[in-house]
């Protein structure tokens, strides 16, 4: 495995893992996703540009475009968060009250 493939699978893997272990407040699960968006958008561009495929090319601009939809979704449940309960810690979320 060579330096770079080790750089990008290493910020995926804490990606995740900051996602998995470390759920207090939303925003911290929601950098975690865009974290582990951006490593895979590098990894996936440094890949069509290592094999010049040029059919792939497009494929980490339609994952920038997907992420960046996604962190606006994000921040938009975070900001409704914090208006109706005050704060965007996870634990005081409860998906059966209304």
């Amino acid at each position: 495995m060579t330096p770079v493939h080790f750089s990008f699978t290493s910020a995926f893997v804490l990606g995740l893992m900051g996602l998995a272990f470390h759920r207090t407040h939303l925003l911290s699960a929601l950098l975690c996703l865009e974290g582990m968006m951006l490593s895979l958008f590098i990894a996936l561009a440094l890949w069509a540009l290592q094999f010049e495929a040029t059919a792939f090319s497009t494929a980490p601009m339609l994952l920038l475009a997907f992420s960046a939809c996604e962190a606006s979704a994000g921040l938009a449940l975070l900001v409704a968060t914090a208006r109706t309960h005050g704060t965007d810690r996870l634990q005081n979320l409860n998906l059966l009250q209304c």
